[in-house]
C-alpha cells in the first residue's frame, strides 16, 4: 500500500455512479471508437457528469497504452490510452481506474474519454 492519501466522497464532495439509461456513442477521426448502452454515469462535485463505457463496448484494437499516470484521492490510480486513429490530438485521450476505489467500485473495467479529445460522445436517447 501506498502513501497517497485516500478520500471518501461525501458533502462537501459527492459522487454519484448511476446507470445511464441512454445509449453512448464516441467517435474520433470518422470512426465509432466506443457504442454502449451500458455506460455509467459519474457525476464528481460540480464538474460535468463523465461516462465510464464498460470495455466491451469500446473498440479496444483502436487504443494504445501509453505510460501515463494520474492519481486522484476518491478513485486512485488512473491508466490512460491513446486512440491510435485519432493522432496527436488523442494522445491519452481516456483514463481507467483499473482498481478504483471502494466508493466507486462500479468504475471497474470501464473506460472515459476527454471530450475535447474525441470528435464527439454523443448521447443518444432511445
Amino acid at each position: 500500500m501506498s502513501d497517497k492519501p485516500v478520500k471518501i466522497p461525501g458533502p462537501d464532495h459527492p459522487i454519484t455512479v448511476e446507470k445511464n439509461p441512454d445509449r453512448v456513442v464516441v467517435k474520433v477521426a470518422g470512426q465509432v471508437i466506443a457504442d454502449s448502452r451500458e455506460a455509467l454515469s459519474l457525476q464528481e462535485a460540480s464538474y460535468p457528469a463523465v461516462q465510464y463505457i464498460p470495455r466491451k463496448d469500446v473498440d479496444l484494437t483502436q487504443l494504445a497504452r501509453t505510460d501515463n499516470e494520474s492519481y486522484c484521492p476518491y478513485k486512485g490510480d488512473a491508466a490512460y490510452y491513446s486512440i491510435i486513429p485519432g493522432g496527436e490530438k488523442t494522445v491519452n485521450a481516456v483514463w481507467t481506474y483499473e482498481q478504483p476505489y471502494a466508493a466507486v467500485a462500479e468504475i471497474q473495467d470501464h473506460l472515459a474519454f476527454y471530450p475535447d479529445r474525441v470528435d464527439s460522445i454523443e448521447i443518444l436517447a432511445d
